[in-house]
């Protein structure tokens, strides 16, 4: 049997040692209990699960994985079982089982939730230990999922970052380095067309599955009744969405949020983020997302994951959205923070090379993938600038390609300043992209400058982050949209859309053309893009939101 490692100093407050007092206030919120040697509390992969706190006695926090056992952790007196998984309703990670006779104070989720959100010194101990505990689990791959992949797999980067973006801790085989893989392919008969595969727990297999059945076979969205009318129903987990939903929540509105992917969306692919309120040193946008997802949670939000909205019934009250598998979710009031997506390239043969080459993302994920090697960044906005600074760290070299004449006009100073002065950063101004080449991958890739002929050159990656499209198709019909497609909101609904209102009021300043139906961030017409000021949105439209609920 094998231990995760944690680090020593982050142990004491992953694991801390409550004192009697603070033991005290747990009991008007669950019971006590005896428990014999040997009695398994929590199974590994349980939906429904409590909390304990150790009285007496000792437990262990076990993980299975690989063919073994992880000692996670031993509790005794003072400490406490739970991770994550136990604020956000999901399967357990983790057995959990006495090795002595033992006493323990067991309760519920439902009452934990409340008692997170009523005691702020107990709250923050379980917070940061809670987090802490997923964080080393995730850095060291003790999970209950395992990953058969291939770097010559298109599906093999979407996988893995799904499943890194919802925090959700995987160890990875890669099938074209590791030893004795072949003893796995052939106990679960799998074949190269199989490839990326996900196995749960060593039993259930998914062979290339998409993102949702990957969050239905881990147990994702278990937990929520998704017939129950929300007063206030979220589309979309980027940071407006997750400030609507920490708001809503935290101020008691039945509050559901459904993602289409993971928290943070395309924010949540930004390597640093440095000019954001608060943090100085910068903030990756995952790690953004994750600490705004869990403070949802904390409050009492519900997220859906890999659900993605295919229709809004504004014809008919409560309002519903319907989602891709023809289910409708109702709701009083609906807030659409879906965000905007990077344009494609105007290139041939683009869609070939997707995750073989072209990404739309700079993280750790990709970062590995083209490491020292020369790497091209399409794009003059922050997102670009960020990504471009991230990249140079690990690449050989990175190219910079912006149709205009510089960045002045779309960058942030600090970002072009790093630009250039940045040895390995080179920027091409007045730049396209003509070409890919390449037979299963891309190989060499041509572009063209004004005034000089076309180059071409060996590059296998590029980063394509241009422009902006909204995410508003499913929309078409029901609400005001801009020539653009963009969401129109209050000062910037015309006449023309306020045809079929059907309040005595104007619209409030983020509604759209249907009363109660707010839009915030990247979605809405006008937006300033800015992760500020779509938190910022987020936490104004529920505002509005009381406001029409009251009405």
């Amino acid at each position: 049997m094998t231990a995760v490692p944690f680090p020593a100093e982050t142990r004491e407050r992953a694991f801390p040692v409550l004192d009697a007092s603070q033991l005290e206030r747990f009991e008007p919120h669950g019971k006590r209990r005896s428990v014999e040697k040997d009695e398994v509390l929590v199974e590994a992969g349980q939906q429904h699960f409590h909390f304990y706190a150790v009285l007496s006695g000792r437990l262990e926090a076990m993980q299975t994985g690989g063919g073994e056992e992880h000692l996670i952790a031993s509790l005794e007196r003072g400490q406490f079982t739970g991770e994550h998984s136990l604020v956000a309703g999901r399967r357990a990670l983790s057995t959990i089982r006495a090795t002595e006779p033992s006493e323990v104070i067991e309760i519920e989720r439902e009452a934990l939730l409340a008692l997170i959100q009523t005691d702020a010194e107990l709250s923050e101990i379980l917070m940061r230990a809670f987090i802490l505990r997923r964080v080393e689990l995730i850095a060291h791959g003790f999970g209950d999922v395992i990953v058969l992949s291939s770097p010559y797999c298109a599906d093999t980067l979407r996988v893995k970052e799904f499943l890194t973006r919802n925090g959700h801790p995987f160890t990875s085989i890669d099938l074209d380095r590791d030893a004795g893989v072949q003893d796995i392919l052939d106990r679960f008969h799998i074949n190269e067309e199989d490839v990326p595969v996900v196995i749960w727990r060593g039993s259930k297999v998914l062979r290339n599955p998409s993102n949702e059945e990957i969050a239905d076979a881990l147990g994702l969205n278990e937990t929520i009744d998704d017939t129950r009318i929300r007063d206030v129903l979220i589309i979309g987990a980027g940071p407006a969405g997750l400030a609507a939903a920490v708001y809503a929540a935290s101020e008691g509105l039945d509050t559901l949020v459904i993602e289409s992917n993971a928290p943070g969306r395309q924010a949540g692919s930004s390597s640093r983020i440095e000019n954001y309120l608060g943090f100085p040193t910068g903030i990756s946008g995952q790690e953004l997302a994750g600490r705004a997802f869990t403070q949802a949670e904390k409050f009492g939000a519900q997220v859906m994951i890999a659900k993605s909205a295919a229709r809004l019934r504004c014809d008919e009250q409560p309002y519903a959205v319907e989602i891709e598998n023809g289910q409708r979710i109702p709701a009083r009031t609906i807030i659409i923070a879906t965000g905007a997506k990077y344009r494609e390239l105007q290139v041939a043969n683009l869609a070939r090379y997707q995750n073989f080459g072209i990404y739309h993302g700079a993280t750790h994920l990709e970062a590995q993938v083209c490491r020292d090697e020369e790497v091209i960044v399409v794009g003059g906005g922050n997102s670009a600038g960020q990504a471009a600074v991230f990249l140079a760290e690990t690449a050989k070299k990175v190219h910079v390609l912006v149709r205009s004449n510089g960045l002045s006009e779309s960058m942030s100073r600090y970002l072009i300043r790093r630009i250039e002065t940045h040895p390995k950063i080179e920027l091409h101004t007045e730049t396209e992209i003509e070409a890919l080449e390449g037979d299963e991958f891309l190989e060499r890739v041509r572009w063209k400058t004004k005034g000089r002929p076309s180059e071409t050159h060996d590059i296998r990656h590029i980063f394509v982050m241009t422009g902006a499209e909204p995410c508003t198709s499913w929309l078409e019909g029901c609400l005001a949209l801009d020539g653009h497609g963009f969401v129109r909101t209050g000062p910037d609904l015309e006449p023309l859309d306020l045809v079929n209102w059907s309040r005595q009021r104007s619209p409030y300043l983020l509604e759209t053309s249907i009363p109660g139906v707010f839009a915030v961030g990247d979605v809405r017409c006008g937006n300033i893009k800015r992760v500020a000021s779509a938190v910022g949105e987020g936490a104004i439209a529920i505002a509005f939101v009381h406001q029409v609920l009251r009405a």
